[in-house]
């Protein structure tokens, strides 16, 4: 049991710190570093999808004036690691997927270097490819663990016979999407490379994580990391895509070193983000639901299909929250992946959690209604006393108080359980609910130190704020650890000079770094008491000894959501989405309820917008800008509430926190699914829910 802290600071609705500056426009983004007279670089990309460069003309693009030098596989420095293959750039002529970089081009402007690489000719020895997901392919294989350590397949039990003899089944198949991350600030960096001695390397980059990207680059590019600056002090969002460096970075990395002594600017374009930075994959969920005549559950299976570049395996862990959600004594998970002629796929909010969330909890709503039971009765019936996967206590689980506070705050007693009978004026009504879940992290590798400055406390960090509210929840913590006001805490993060941190990822953030604040907190009033001398400074890490590993640590939620869908035009509006969270103690209200609107938010998006079309003919999603690559705006958005309870966890960690980041976008969906069905009628098992899948079976 961890001792945690007395909330002073902690708590309170404090105001942003980095507000002002992001409002009035002086916070500095990566793309936005001063330097003079900086160099712009611009990508030349494979338009097939599979084959071999043969030859690059050059010439033209050369010849423009401006142009500062041209890159390509035939030309660029040899890298000392091609281990990763989405990071070995321009280190050969074959092209694995369309949109990968074959060349760059460097110039005074970044108009001119994006006119020079329209005039780079390439040549292609083109060859056939293959880039469409299908669940009865015969090449399906089974990967060896799924993201990011997990077996890749569980059971218990025996679910066909549980399927055979139980009063009560579900037996489906549902999908999701593929979808991708677009955070509002591209993927960007400014790199400077000094030639002087051995080298630096410098850069300014738009990233989760300061300190993994600087680990990458080094290997990569085998430097050593004393030689390599990472600074990161503002972030537009990430959604994941920038939790792990994708070739980007070392792209801009190699063109300062092309042009020692003077910076270099990239920025992917809004359409290279979508073959450059990482998607989700799309997910065939086949799932199975058993329960006796009260709703008991007797088998809970998913069996799930997904894709991965032929570049670099990446296995989406879908099936994982089916293994610990609800009690049954049958139990299977399964994931399949099929090798594509595609990018990279990889990270984005809630990997596993979000899409594993969708198909389960969509056949337990069809098995209420199928039985009778109310959906909210029904997932308390199955309230588990332990984890099911792996029989330790949870450190706290309260999905039941959740679930009954929202039915409460949402209205949802005396609900009409039959679809397609609620009528208002033109619109068919509907209400539905699903369950949400996040487990609960904190990485290793994260050291603080505190020093004692001019009569006020620094902290530094390398942490990295991507919008979540580091800057200001990090002083909030370190304030009730030192037992000081939180005005005489400064933070510092955001830069490799700084103390090792972990990424910005898995919800993980604020429960690693404010662990590691914590320890040298009390480390530092160990040495020096309450009254410091000017100076006196404090570095430790977490106390990772020190983590629980007895109880199954998870937050929970349970989501709300009415729908209206014309019964004209099939036309869907969401006014109403109320969230119940139970995840441990809450820093900030007011950084926190952003967290949790935003992902619910997401969700919505996820339910009735996003899709990245895939044309399996040219292997090129086709809707790869936000014009056509559809997401929820206010517009969308009617009343949205996120709550939470007041949740004392002994066993995460000294702040009582759970992560906040993900969990808002679990289950979100199939609450908007759920609604639409109830509304119309009519069960969509593919996402998104779109008129046309609505209009022939509309009441």
């Amino acid at each position: 049991m961890t001792e945690l802290l007395e909330p002073r600071a902690m708590g309170q609705g404090l105001v942003r710190r980095d507000g002002v500056a992001k409002v009035r426009g002086t916070a500095t983004y990566a793309f936005e570093t001063p330097a003079e007279r900086p160099a712009h670089c611009a990508l030349v990309q494979a338009t097939v999808a599979r084959g071999r460069v043969t030859a690059i003309d050059t010439a033209a693009a050369e010849a423009l004036d401006g142009v500062l030098a041209v890159v390509t596989v035939f030309t660029a420095e040899r890298l000392a690691s091609v281990e990763d293959a989405e990071l070995a750039a321009l280190q050969t002529a074959e092209v694995a997927f369309r949109g990968q970089v074959v060349g760059l081009v460097l110039a005074e402007t970044s108009e001119t270097a994006r006119e020079a690489a329209d005039l780079v000719e390439v040549t292609y020895d083109e060859q056939p490819h293959d880039s469409e997901l299908r669940a009865d392919r015969d090449d399906l294989y089974t990967p060896e663990k799924v993201n990011p350590g997990f077996e890749t397949d569980t059971a218990e039990g025996d679910v066909a016979a549980a399927m055979a003899t139980a009063h009560a089944t579900v037996d489906h198949t549902y999908s999701t999407a593929t979808y991708h991350n677009n955070p509002l600030e591209p993927h960007a960096t400014t790199a400077l490379w000094d030639p002087a001695g051995d080298g630096f390397l410098t850069l300014w980059d738009s990233t989760q994580g300061v300190h993994p990207s600087r680990a990458t680059v080094c290997q990569v590019l085998g430097l050593p990391q004393d030689h390599v600056q990472v600074v990161a002090p503002h972030v537009g969002g990430g959604f994941g895509s920038k939790g792990t460096p994708h070739v980007n970075v070392v792209l801009a990395a190699m063109a300062a070193r092309v042009l020692p002594g003077r910076a270099v600017k990239l920025a992917l374009t809004r359409q290279q983000m979508f073959s450059l930075a990482g998607y989700r994959t799309p997910t065939i969920q086949h799932v199975q639901v058993a329960a006796d005549a009260e709703g008991r559950l007797s088998a809970i299976a998913i069996d799930v299909v997904e894709q991965t570049s032929k570049v670099k395996e990446f296995a989406e862990q879908t099936g994982v929250p089916t293994r610990m959600m609800y009690a049954s004594p049958n139990r299977r998970t399964t994931h399949r992946l099929a090798a594509l002629d595609l990018p990279v796929n990889s990270w984005m909010r809630a990997p596993g959690e979000c899409p594993g969330m969708f198909g389960p909890e969509v056949a337990l709503d069809e098995l209420a209604h199928d039985l009778g039971i109310d959906p909210v009765e029904l997932r308390i019936r199955n309230e588990p006393e332990v984890d099911p996967e792996t029989g330790k206590p949870w450190s706290s689980r309260h999905l039941v108080e959740c679930l009954r506070e929202g039915a409460e705050r949402f209205g949802w007693t005396g609900r009409d359980p039959r679809p397609g009978v609620r009528r208002e004026g033109g619109w068919l009504v509907g209400t539905g609910v699903a369950s949400s879940v996040y487990p609960t992290m904190r990485m290793a590798d994260s050291t603080a130190l505190i020093r004692f400055e001019a009569g006020r406390y620094a902290v530094e960090i390398g942490a990295a704020d991507i919008g979540t509210g580091t800057w200001t929840t990090l002083p909030q913590i370190a304030a009730d650890a030192l037992d000081v006001p939180v005005d005489d805490v400064e933070v510092r993060i955001g830069d490799t000079r700084y103390p090792i941190a972990s990424v910005a990822g898995g919800s993980s953030g604020l429960n690693t770094w404010g662990s590691a604040v914590v320890e040298a907190a009390r480390a530092f009033r160990g040495e020096y008491g309450t009254d410091p001398a000017d100076g006196d400074e404090m570095e430790t890490g977490v106390d990772q000894a020190a983590q629980d590993e007895d109880h199954a640590a998870y937050a929970f939620g349970a989501q709300f959501v009415e729908a209206r869908v014309d019964a004209d035009t099939g036309e869907i509006r969401v006014p109403r989405h109320l969230g119940v969270f139970a995840a441990g103690r809450i820093v900030n209200p007011r950084t926190a309820r952003s967290q949790f609107v935003g992902a619910m938010t997401m969700g919505l998006s996820m339910a009735l917008h996003e899709n990245s079309l895939l044309d399996p003919r040219s292997g090129h999603v086709v809707n790869h800008d936000l014009a056509e690559y559809h997401i929820s705006v206010n517009a969308d958005v009617g009343d949205l509430q996120a709550h939470w309870l007041d949740e004392h966890d002994p066993w995460v960690n000294a702040m009582g926190t759970k992560g906040i980041g993900e969990i808002g976008i679990t289950g979100a969906a199939a609450a908007v699914a759920n609604a639409v069905w109830h509304a119309t009628g009519v069960r969509v098992r593919d996402l998104p829910i779109t008129l046309d899948a609505l209009l022939p079976s509309l009441p």
